[in-house]
């Protein structure tokens, strides 16, 4: 993904960013960003939430939630007795 606009730094150095960039980046107002130099360039990056990726970021594995229970089962065996 590559796109290349220009903004505006507005009062107190506030950045406005252009629609096409809040589009594809899919940001909304409240968002965290990381701000980063490199020599005269800025570099900003969005902190993406865990809750919404986990609800609407891309899927990369499955499970079922029969999986998850055994796993559980397993994990609290490895304690029983330690407590």
């Amino acid at each position: 993904m590559s796109l290349e606009v220009p903004a505006k730094i507005g009062k107190k150095y506030a950045l406005y960013l252009p629609k096409s960039v809040v589009d594809l980046l899919k940001v909304r107002e409240g968002d965290r960003v990381k701000i980063s130099v490199e020599g005269e360039k800025m570099i900003v990056e969005v902190i993406r939430d865990p809750i919404d990726l986990a609800l609407y970021g891309k899927k990369f594995a499955k499970i079922s939630a029969e999986e998850v229970e055994r796993i559980s089962l397993e994990e609290q065996g490895k304690y029983e007795g330690s407590a």
